[in-house]
């Protein structure tokens, strides 16, 4: 490891703490470090860098020849930096200063540790799946940024009335959808917006999709877990003349004729997980499997 870059959103002091700590393992192994640039500049406001790095603000000023990209924050953070990574394969290190950490799970005493371990080659790569949005017509928004390391959500706009969502996989028919809308999401994002409507929890390595309706009107409407090679054709019929699609936590308006199509998209993201993780471990202690909180309150 012999280039690093830095990404977060929000200054706080636990992330100035955190990044401080993450700063002086790294320069006592001679990496060097780049930061994104508005994260720096929110160090530099609070006078609490000693010296200056160079920076990056684009996905074009990124290369294949950065070994890693920390990120400071929780998991929304880590889906905000996959758009400055995209294709270039570049592992992504989750230090978490959030709460609910699916993906960010490095924790201020880890730090040191995870490095050392890093170095010494005692990790290993998950590979997690993205989806990706086609629409017709084109929209805008979507035109550079248009996949999803979480899911795609299509939801209602302005209203207390339902949507209908006519859901085809490849060219078969499946059912039209009436709900406040429908998430499709990847294995890493059915811990996020789809576990909260029922969705079932997938492992980052199962090579499936889930559709997760929100808020069905019909109850026999239930989350389906589908092949990662099947194309979804969308069409939405509503009392709007719009509706609102979500790439992660990235949301646009399109307009009612717009038809939707859903895929794989054609690059991964690789997360590293140190040998002293394990996704089962995170997923016990974040849901609180197998604890006895009765008596947490006496």
């Amino acid at each position: 490891m012999k280039k690093v870059a830095i990404y977060g959103q929000a200054y706080t002091n636990t992330a100035e703490k955190e990044v401080k700590i993450l700063l002086a393992v790294l320069e006592k192994h001679n990496i060097v470090v780049f930061f994104e640039q508005q994260f720096y500049n929110l160090f530099i406001e609070h006078n609490s860098l000693y010296k200056k790095y160079p920076t990056y603000t684009h996905f074009n000023d990124l290369s294949d020849n950065f070994d890693v990209m920390f990120t400071i924050g929780g998991d929304g953070t880590i889906l905000r930096a996959v758009t400055y990574i995209r294709d270039l394969d570049i592992p992504i290190v989750g230090i978490n200063t959030g709460r609910l950490g699916f993906l960010a799970t490095v924790q201020k005493n880890q730090i040191e540790e995870t490095i050392d371990l890093i170095l010494k080659k005692e990790y290993s790569l998950q590979e997690r799946f993205l989806l990706q949005i086609e629409t017709s017509p084109a929209t805008e928004d979507f035109s550079e940024l248009n996949f999803a390391l979480n899911e795609v959500t299509i939801a209602r706009r302005n209203t207390t009335s339902m949507i209908g969502i006519k859901t085809f996989l490849n060219t078969e028919y499946l059912t039209n959808y009436w709900a406040d809308g429908l998430i499709i999401a990847t294995p890493t994002g059915s811990t996020g917006y789809s576990l909260s409507c029922d969705g079932p929890v997938i492992l980052p390595n199962s090579k499936s999709f889930v559709i997760t309706p929100i808020a069905p009107h019909n109850l026999s409407a239930r989350p389906m877990v589908i092949p990662d090679d099947t194309y979804i054709h969308l069409e939405v019929s509503a009392r709007e003349k719009d509706f609102l699609i979500s790439l992660d936590s990235r949301i646009t308006t399109v307009s009612l004729e717009t038809k939707i199509r859903i895929q794989k998209a054609p690059f991964t993201i690789k997360s590293i997980l140190p040998k002293n993780q394990s996704y089962l471990k995170t997923l016990r202690g974040k849901l609180l499997w197998g604890e006895d909180t009765r008596n947490e309150s006496l």
